[in-house]
């Protein structure tokens, strides 16, 4: 059955509970708020009480359509909320007149006027997906025009890419590509690109065209790809890159795009290779040094396949195919019907994942270079996205933590800024809105971990 993703901007889960998810407008500018937004009183991380379910916002996972655990979901705390739309109404203003957004370039990081720096795709994708996310679409919300101006600023450095081409810009020495790679902005705009293609859906006017820029980068990521599955053109923190980059490409098959299975598994693999279960060290030498960007990037890459094996597991233990106190390993697989390849596989996966993301988490990682730049806040997403999508509740404690952290250190006028390395206010603004606001994207990243597996 063919399957149609979409990110909603709040969702309910029910049968004995609401989950009421945060929308970015406040009380008095809901105009276009989804009927499932209501603000946590409390400033900490509550579940709602049960309340009757209104139409509209119910929705079943992917997963033999069994309902989600309500408490899964969460209400995001009054003082996030808060913090959201004082980053967006400082965030949208940064828009230049082409409609894209600038990061600025390595050598002048001095420059901090978001008007005073040239355009590039990664931090114009990074934008996007925010207000994606916090959710406008290109046809409605405060920031519809916004996302449709950043959209075809997107579509248009794809559409006049050279042939043969393994980026979507001719720009060189941005901020973000002297950190994470030369050729970051392609998969960070593949990756909005999808998320684009998934809210829109297959009726609207501008569906096939993202589709075929879509697909566009998903050849100039592939063409990209060197041997061991990383992308060419490291920067600083290049396992960044490579992160995004199979991100980018397992997003992409979500939407149907032409993606080489053998590709994806070579990316994936580069990433779950960056983490040793056994001896729980971690390959840093295309991380920086910094043990925090290596792991999750493992993490991430990791999650989709550790979700398959438990949900392959727990049908298992259903249907009486496996003992209920059966552990999670490749004899178990076997026994539940999966070939020995694909068990290993997946269980090599789900290793990587379990120990990873404790890791990710640990406060002696999670202080990345020292203090916080882009490559710190990108690391956090990564973490939070992969607990999401493998549906690990873990993800609400992360959530707690990492969104105080931000609030916290958010700037008078709204923004975020790095202190070392991707210090662009643009950047970090996006990307901790995309943290922040996570919960609004929990049935899409839910969809991207539901793969329909095979023996």
């Amino acid at each position: 059955m063919k399957r149609t993703l979409y990110i909603p901007a709040a969702l309910l889960v029910a049968t004995s509970a609401i989950i009421v998810l945060v929308s970015f407008r406040q009380a008095d500018n809901t105009a276009d708020a989804p009927l499932c937004h209501v603000p946590a009183a409390d400033p900490d991380l509550m579940i709602a009480d049960a309340k009757p379910e209104p139409k509209g916002c119910v929705f079943k996972t992917v997963y033999e359509g069994e309902g989600l655990d309500p408490s899964f979901a969460l209400v995001t705390p009054q003082n996030v909320v808060r913090a959201e739309q004082r980053g967006l109404d400082w965030l949208v203003k940064a828009q230049a007149n082409d409609g894209g957004f600038g990061s600025g370039t390595h050598a002048r990081q001095d420059i901090i006027d978001p008007h005073a720096v040239s355009t590039d795709p990664a931090t114009t994708a990074m934008v996007g997906m925010a207000l994606l996310r916090m959710g406008s679409t290109l046809d409605k919300g405060n920031y519809a025009q916004q996302l449709k101006k950043a959209a075809e600023y997107l579509l248009v450095q794809v559409e006049q890419s050279p042939k043969g081409a393994v980026n979507v810009t001719q720009l060189q020495g941005t901020q973000i590509q002297s950190k994470l790679g030369a050729n970051i902005d392609v998969a960070l705009t593949a990756q909005f690109l999808s998320n684009l293609m998934a809210k829109i859906g297959e009726g609207h006017g501008m569906y096939l065209r993202s589709k075929r820029a879509l697909n566009t980068c998903v050849s100039m990521i592939q063409r990209s790809q060197q041997a061991d599955g990383s992308v060419q053109g490291d920067g600083w923190a290049g396992v960044l890159q490579s992160s995004f980059a199979a991100s980018a490409l397992e997003s992409a098959k979500n939407q149907g795009a032409e993606v080489d299975d053998e590709a994806l598994d070579l990316a994936r693999n580069y990433q779950k290779a960056n983490f040793d279960v056994s001896s729980g060290s971690v390959a840093t030498e295309r991380a920086a040094g910094v043990t925090l960007y290596a792991v999750s990037g493992s993490t991430r890459n990791s999650a989709v396949e550790a979700r398959e094996l438990n949900e392959i597991v727990v049908q298992a233990k259903k249907e009486g195919k496996v003992a209920e106190n059966a552990p999670m390993n490749v004899a178990t697989l076997e026994k539940a019907g999966v070939s020995k390849d694909k068990a290993e596989k997946l269980n090599t996966a789900y290793q990587v994942y379990e120990a990873a993301k404790q890791q990710a988490q640990d406060e002696r990682v999670t202080s990345g270079f020292g203090n916080n730049g882009g490559e710190e806040f990108l690391s956090f997403l990564q973490t939070g996205e992969s607990l999401v999508i493998a549906k690990d509740n873990s993800w609400k404690n992360w959530y707690g933590q990492t969104t105080g952290k931000l609030v916290d250190i958010q700037n008078q006028d709204g923004s975020w800024n790095g202190h070392h390395c991707i210090t662009s206010p643009v950047f970090c603004t996006a990307t901790s809105l995309l943290i922040l606001s996570v919960n609004n994207d929990i049935e899409h990243l839910l969809e991207q971990g539901a793969v329909k597996y095979r023996n």
